[in-house]
């Protein structure tokens, strides 16, 4: 887990569509900051600042301290709202956490070692089923990424969730299931070769009769 970010945060009083409108013509985006057996505060971020965190691809499985005025609360991102044709923030919702609080997050799977996997090499495709798998993991413990290594992997061969090797206390929400994250596919060039092969097999046992 990389060093926790501060963001800086104001306390907003007013609100309703048009002061959300009025902050962000002054590039600020309006939040919420939930759960954690507090009332829910109304905030204000920097535009740029924030725009930055989401950019980085792991925003919402990121532990943040906002410094609201001089007051901290450890939050994690829990939802983006983003405009639908501008692309651009519109609204950002937190949840309190603790040191001992337990999360559900998305995190990102990165693949290693494809030079020692033999259906790559052989001019199969990776598959990816998952780009992404939802952990339960310690606040203060998630992990950035699951990193897996295609080593030995061939043709055909499927990668399960029980061949991840997960950091201490990190286990999948989905139990009971061996799900998969991604497999090693022949390429479309292969299956036609193969099919011209096969074709041309049929043809020749068609001659001999």
């Amino acid at each position: 887990m990389s060093e926790m970010v501060e963001l800086k945060a104001e306390e907003r009083t007013v609100t309703g569509s048009e002061a959300a409108k009025k902050l962000r013509k002054l590039n600020s985006i309006p939040g919420i900051i939930y759960g954690g057996n507090k009332k829910p505060q109304m905030v204000a971020l920097p535009r740029k600042e924030l725009w930055k965190q989401v950019e980085t691809g792991h925003f919402l499985s990121t532990v943040y301290t906002l410094d609201i005025e001089g007051k901290k609360e450890r939050v994690i991102p829990r939802e983006v709202q983003l405009d639908p044709v501008r692309d651009f923030l519109v609204h950002v919702d937190f949840m309190r956490v603790s040191k001992s609080s337990r999360i559900d997050v998305e995190v990102p799977v990165h693949f290693i070692g494809e030079a020692d996997s033999p259906g790559l090499k052989r001019g199969g495709t990776l598959n990816i089923v998952r780009h992404e798998v939802e952990l339960s993991c310690p606040a203060d413990a998630i992990p950035e990424n699951i990193e897996i290594s295609l080593e030995g992997y061939d043709i055909g061969d499927s990668i399960h969730i029980s061949a991840v090797k997960l950091p201490a206390n990190v286990t999948p929400t989905i139990q009971g299931r061996d799900f998969t994250i991604a497999t090693i596919v022949a390429s479309s060039g292969m299956k036609s070769d193969e099919e011209e092969a096969g074709s041309t097999a049929t043809e020749g046992e068609d001659d001999e009769k």
